[in-house]
């Protein structure tokens, strides 16, 4: 699987496209606040569920987010957040929108000590093709940070659940053979392998779909015109749930 960039893919039957994507909060290299441009890019790929790290709304109040949550359009939208900083003028965390319905949510901590909050996201979407797990993270920067937090998804994502799983988000694990990455082999071994960061010359597989058969994964592209965006590519994937 290779970037691909953004061109059109053709959707493979009983398929879902998913996006992951760090958006530096909403600011671009340029040090503008723009969430149009992010998401005119989310809109280009039409995904059908979306993960999104770095969503801030500190100084600016929820309305920043009107374009984001109207992805989707303004009657088919659902989403679940996780705060994971919460201040007088607003919040910073974790969304995850979908086209379809969530069927529950349910948000876990991953904050480790003197370090930034970090929390998970699990849902259970109502897809046209069945239900389908969620979970959607943004890990820590720290290696014992991150050992931990893997030990915590990987007792999430052995939950006993009839529908299939996805992991999906910013995983901060840039070394080959790094606990996260070891640790979510052992149960969801299908995984995107781009590069996304830094977003102008990316050399590290930051951002990450993970899945377990019967899944499997169609096809996998980034867009480089993220770069424009965010710090960060976005991971683009069709899965196939048949």
């Amino acid at each position: 699987m290779t970037d691909i960039g953004p061109l059109p893919r053709p959707v493979p039957p009983a398929s879902i496209r998913l996006m992951t994507w760090n958006i530096h909060g909403g600011i671009g290299p340029d040090g503008v606040f723009d969430l149009d441009r992010i998401a005119a890019l989310i809109e280009k790929h039409a995904p059908d569920l979306v993960a999104l790290q770095e969503v801030d709304t500190r100084g600016r109040g929820p309305q920043a987010l009107a374009r984001l949550h109207g992805i989707h359009g303004p009657s088919s939208g659902h989403r679940a957040e996780a705060h994971t900083i919460t201040a007088e003028d607003g919040d910073y965390g974790n969304v995850l929108l979908s086209r379809w319905p969530l069927v529950r949510s349910a948000r876990h901590d991953l904050s480790h000590a003197n370090r930034e909050p970090r929390m998970a996201i699990e849902t259970v979407v109502d897809g046209p093709h069945g239900p389908l797990r969620l979970i959607a993270v943004h890990l820590g920067l720290a290696i014992t940070e991150r050992a931990r937090q893997a030990r915590q998804l990987q007792s999430i994502a052995e939950t006993a659940e009839t529908a299939p799983t996805v992991m999906l988000g910013d995983f901060n694990d840039w070394f080959f053979c790094g606990k996260v990455r070891r640790t979510m082999a052992k149960i969801l071994p299908l995984r995107t392998r781009l590069a996304t960061f830094p977003a102008a010359l990316p050399q590290l597989r930051l951002d990450r779909i993970y899945c377990a058969r019967p899944l499997r994964l169609c096809a996998v592209w980034t867009d480089r015109e993220a770069r424009h965006c965010s710090d960060h590519l976005p991971v683009i994937a069709d899965i196939s749930l048949r």
